[in-house]
């Protein structure tokens, strides 16, 4: 298995298949900054250009691609609030604030460093985990992942800041949006309003790039100016170099984010939203400081990023080993397996086994040159950071009309972004956190189906199943430390506070 793993390695560097891949991360990067457009449309567009190619260079081409879109949908995340894929509306919450003080070098060097770092662990992960990855994959089923979006859900409690009831309230909202459509048990359309439109419910890209990028425009709009602060040349190399020592400062958490994400992606169905949430709340909890999350804390973004790039390693493990899609892109990928005439599987696996390294090997490299790119043009893209809003606002605004009707084509969709310009606009207005929004949307749908199929198969006994149990105790924990660890700060202040009496 080591001589396959090098054979594998040693393709990655092989002409033309290096040119492929960096050809496709190139790609990968344009297609993830432009809000709405995504991995997903990118794979779609580029498989029908391997018909006939030699499978090295046909996954190189693809997988260098998909590996990076996400690090390219941070830039933009960064610049102007804007996701450019839905894993990176996590991003927003502190990298955008970050930016806003005038350290966009900063944010930058972190975005890419962090996702490098997190489509490596993915890789790794991969490489190492296939010998025992069966045991693990079936030891999952509806109850693990209800208990595990339980998890994450939790984490809305403490997304508020100072004020915990607005984070509830704000996340309940959230939750109570994921509702609408149809019941996945039963079919029974909820909350339709007599609309076919809501009968899918509602998509959540849509409510990201308004909630975001919309919302932040009206405010620049309103006040004038740019999006940084700092006015000048924006020269951010320095910046940059301080990001990238920021990840390595926090190395323990970019390597449980990671972790995280990988874990996510090795089970199917959950996808990179849920990595990148998930790995943000875990953030949250476990940081000394959870009530400045929001207003550009470096945890806030290295969670994300590490989170939702090792997530793609993780992905390709079931579509590999079993033939079952991680994740949506992956599901596209099967298309080229079948165009390539391979059948993923054990077969691939004692046939092709180099193949299946190099691909690993792919996605490693691929987030390494994808990070190097994003950090060369930063000096570049920071510039757009200080032009005038009379210029930046149009520019976005028409990002976001694209993104959005090129989800479905259709006109109800940019009328859902607008609609939720302005829900997002008065929630900053009133002082009232987004990402409980975001994250009780994205984690309600899947809480609910998964609820559903393990009541149906296990009734209340799926309680009793251990991996369900043991994340049980970690959701119980996560809600109880920090109550007790704020209950022990405020004794202490009112100890300090009556001894200086």
């Amino acid at each position: 298995m080591f001589e396959a793993s090098l054979q594998g390695l040693a393709q990655v560097f092989v002409w033309p298949n290096a040119g492929f891949m960096l050809l496709g991360a190139t790609i990968g990067m344009v297609v993830g900054f432009i809000p709405g457009l995504g991995g997903n449309f990118m794979l779609a567009m580029m498989i029908p250009f391997v018909f006939g190619m030699d499978p090295y260079a046909a996954f190189a081409l693809l997988l260098g691609g998909h590996a990076v879109v996400h690090t390219g949908g941070a830039i933009s995340a960064l610049l102007f609030n804007t996701p450019g894929t839905g894993p990176n509306a996590a991003t927003c919450f502190d990298g955008y604030p970050l930016v806003k003080q005038g350290q966009t070098g900063r944010a930058m060097g972190i975005a890419m460093a962090a996702s490098a770092f997190g489509g490596v662990f993915g890789a790794l992960l991969m490489v190492f985990i296939i010998p025992i990855v069966r045991p693990i994959i079936m030891a999952f089923g509806p109850p693990e992942f209800f208990m595990m979006v339980m998890v994450g859900v939790a984490a809305l409690a403490f997304l508020g800041g100072n004020s915990v009831a607005k984070g509830l309230a704000v996340g309940a909202l959230g939750l109570l949006m994921s509702m609408v459509g149809q019941d996945p048990s039963t079919g029974v359309v909820r909350y339709g309003f007599g609309s076919l439109y809501l009968w899918d419910g509602i998509n959540q890209v849509l409510v990201v790039i308004g909630i975001f990028a919309v919302s932040e425009m009206l405010e620049l709009s309103q006040q004038g100016g740019s999006i940084a602060d700092t006015h000048g040349a924006a020269k951010v190399s320095g910046g940059v170099l301080t990001g990238i020592k920021d990840v390595f400062r926090h190395w323990w958490l970019n390597l449980r984010c990671s972790a995280i994400g990988g874990i996510i992606g090795v089970v199917p169905g959950l996808g990179g939203e849920a990595a990148s949430f998930l790995a943000y709340g875990h953030a949250v909890q476990t940081s000394k400081t959870p009530e400045k999350f929001g207003s550009g804390m470096i945890e806030g973004l290295i969670a994300p990023e590490s989170a939702h790039n090792s997530k793609e390693g993780g992905a390709l493990i079931p579509t590999v080993v079993f033939g079952v899609p991680g994740s949506s892109g992956m599901a596209i990928l099967l298309g080229a397996f079948l165009i390539l005439g391979l059948a993923p599987g054990p077969k691939l696996l004692s046939e092709h086994l180099p193949l299946v390294f190099n691909m690993a090997w792919t996605v490693a490299i691929a987030n390494v040159f994808g990070a190097a790119l994003g950090l060369v043009l930063a000096n570049q893209m920071a510039r757009l950071t200080y032009l005038r809003s009379s210029i930046i606002v149009p520019l976005i605004l028409m990002f976001a009309v694209l993104g959005a009707y090129g989800t479905h084509n259709s006109m109800g969709d940019i009328l859902v972004v607008f609609v939720f310009g302005i829900v997002g606009y008065y929630l900053k207005k009133y002082r009232y956190p987004k990402a409980p929004l975001i994250m009780g949307l994205v984690l309600g749908r899947m809480a609910e189906v998964n609820l559903n199929m393990a009541w149906d198969l296990y009734g209340i006994s799926f309680m009793t199943r251990p991996i369900t149990l043991v994340l049980f105790v970690i959701l119980i924990t996560t809600i109880v430390y920090p109550i007790i660890k704020r209950m022990r700060a405020s004794r202490k202040g009112g100890n300090v506070h009556a001894d200086a009496v």
